[in-house]
Parts: C-alpha cells; structure tokens; sequence
C-alpha cells in the first residue's frame, strides 16, 4: 500500500524521430505496425527511438534505412507531442522528408501505403492522428482526416 500523497512518478518520454515522407502529389507514407509490437496493425508514420547520442535527423536517417531501405537527403523539424500510451510515454518528433534516394520497402513485416487525406488505411495509431490533423490545417483540407 503506498503512503498517502504519494502519486506515483510521471513517466519519463522517450525521444521518437519520425519521418514525414512527402511526395510532391501531397501524398504521404503510412505504415502498419508488424506482429509482435505493441498496437499491431495500426497504421503509423515510419521512425523508431533515438539512441543516447544520436541527434534528431541521425536517428530518423538511421531508423528509415532500417525499416525502408531509404537514404534521405533531407530531414527538417516539424513538430512535436508527448503520447502516452500503456506500454509507453512517446516524445514524437515529426520531421518533414521531401528528398531520399531509394524506392521505399518493408523490411520490418510491416506493410506500406502512400496516402492522400482523408486517410483510407485503418486503423491508425493514436499518435498518427495529430499528424494529420496537421496536414490538413496546412493544406486547407475540410473534412475528415481519416475513417474511423
């Protein structure tokens, strides 16, 4: 039993780079979690953890060529949120990627799909859905984001 007044200790985030790949139709690349990770299935923007030491677009070049066989060229800032999921407290750090060399591939089990809004694939990951809520401001889009 814990003593009164002791709440239990916020979670410490841990740092995602996560890569906006951005064709110049507007369309964008989403994919499914493989079997074995945690939300299995749902769809997400491609990325994984920053190592100690690594910087923001070393871990996002580093996580893309892993999971697609890709060298990006560039990778630039966007924007950030902190989800909490059970397994996890995330600090995603979306990063905008206009430029890479290679014709991305699952390599991890995962299946791909490149995405106009609203968003056909489903279901997506929590921490997706901010995203596109983004690219719609952006874009001016009216309507849904995506299907539930």
């Amino acid at each position: 039993m814990k003593p009164p007044g002791d709440a239990e200790a916020p979670r410490t985030p841990v740092p995602v780079a996560v890569g906006v790949l951005l064709r110049e139709d507007g369309s964008f690349l989403l994919g499914s979690r493989p079997e074995g990770k945690p939300w299995a299935g749902y769809w997400e923007f491609p990325g994984g953890k920053i190592e100690p030491g690594e910087t923001l677009v070393q871990a996002l070049r580093r996580e893309l060529s892993e999971e697609l066989a890709i060298d990006i060229e560039d990778g630039e800032f966007w924007k950030s949120c902190i989800v909490d999921y059970p397994h996890a407290r995330v600090d995603l750090r979306f990063c905008k990627v206009r430029r890479w060399s290679g014709e991305p591939r699952p390599c991890e089990g995962q299946q791909l799909a490149w995405q106009q809004l609203p968003v056909q694939v489903r279901p997506v990951l929590p921490g997706t859905l901010p995203v596109l809520r983004w690219l719609a401001e952006e874009r001016g889009h009216q309507g849904p984001t995506h299907h539930e």
